[in-house]
Parts: structure tokens; sequence; C-alpha cells
């Protein structure tokens, strides 16, 4: 379900036990969806599923200090064409 601002604001007990029992509840702003309220487990599972399947290396401590970079390819030279100067 979708939201105005101000019933958001007017009715926040209502709006807070619709997203914990029928699911998260879209915010609009003049019409444009804004934002989203959802409950804290329903949080909690969104974080653990992200950092399962995103792995940030840089953040891992145990991650190679170096990233192994292949050899570059040689590169040609192209021919430019400085013109006659007109």
């Amino acid at each position: 379900m979708a939201w105005q601002v101000y019933d958001a604001k007017a009715r926040f007990s209502e709006f807070l036990d619709a997203s914990l029992n029928q699911g998260p509840q879209i915010i609009t702003r003049r019409g444009v969806e804004a934002a989203v309220l959802i409950s804290i487990d329903e949080w909690k599972h969104l974080r653990e599923r992200a950092r399962q399947s995103i792995p940030d290396p840089l953040l891992d401590p145990n991650a190679p200090h170096d990233i192994p970079v292949g050899p570059r390819r040689p590169f040609k030279l192209r021919p430019f064409d400085f013109g006659d100067g007109e």
C-alpha cells in the first residue's frame, strides 16, 4: 500500500502497524514514491542477504592485499593526420 506523507504522519501508529502486519509500506510525496517503511525483521533479513551476496574484498581483513593484474596488451599507434594547417 502507498501512503501520502501527510497521511503517514497523521496516522503513524496505523502506518507502523501496517508495515508490521502487511509488509513494506511505500510513502509518496506529490505522487512520487519516496521511501519505504519495513519491519526490523525484514531489514535484518535484507542486510544479511546483501552481505552474503555481495562480498566486499576491500573490507575483508583476510583478503589479499595485492590484487593481481595481468600483463597489458601491446598497443598500436595509429597514424594522425595533422592536416595542412588550413
